[in-house]
């Protein structure tokens, strides 16, 4: 197996705690990945507000109840962004020197992600979780980030 890192980014936890169908699709990416022999490491990357498991902490133990192994997965629950997201995993990987690098997001949020990590300066390569069912989600998700990416664009104009 190649010594490389699958970075989970973390979607919506339900105020119950319950993770969201984004959260649970994206996790079963990365598991794909680590089962077919793809990475080593899962890196998960999501915090939340205070009352509820972070973004992070859920991912793992859906990683967990998959049958990854606890020391094959990195939790990073600071972040709240896609911005901080980057900026957190590039913390932790400088210590790890991993390579290589797959960012697992929804295929809407991929371009904004991939964009962010790699202005960051990481070589990261894009592995999409599969589409949602429904279409409503899909036109919503792809709204979303036609907004935020030209707003991406502007932050990311000022940071190294």
């Amino acid at each position: 197996m190649p010594d490389g890192w699958a970075i989970i980014l973390g979607a919506r936890v339900g105020a119950d705690g319950s993770p969201s169908p984004a959260l649970r699709r994206r996790v079963a990416q990365g598991v794909a990945l680590y089962r077919a022999g793809l990475v080593s490491h899962l890196l998960c990357s999501g915090g939340g507000p205070p009352d509820r498991p972070t973004e992070a902490a859920l991912m793992r133990a859906l990683a967990r109840e998959a049958g990854v192994p606890e020391a094959a997965i990195l939790v990073e629950a600071r972040s709240r962004t896609t911005l901080e997201n980057a900026l957190c995993c590039r913390a932790l990987l400088a210590t790890l020197s991993p390579a290589p690098l797959l960012l697992v997001s929804d295929a809407s949020h991929l371009p904004r992600a991939l964009y962010t990590f790699r202005r960051l300066g990481l070589a990261v390569t894009p592995s999409a979780a599969p589409w949602p069912r429904a279409w409503r989600t899909i036109v919503l998700a792809c709204l979303r980030e036609a907004v935020a990416l030209p707003v991406y664009w502007w932050k990311l104009k000022f940071i190294r």
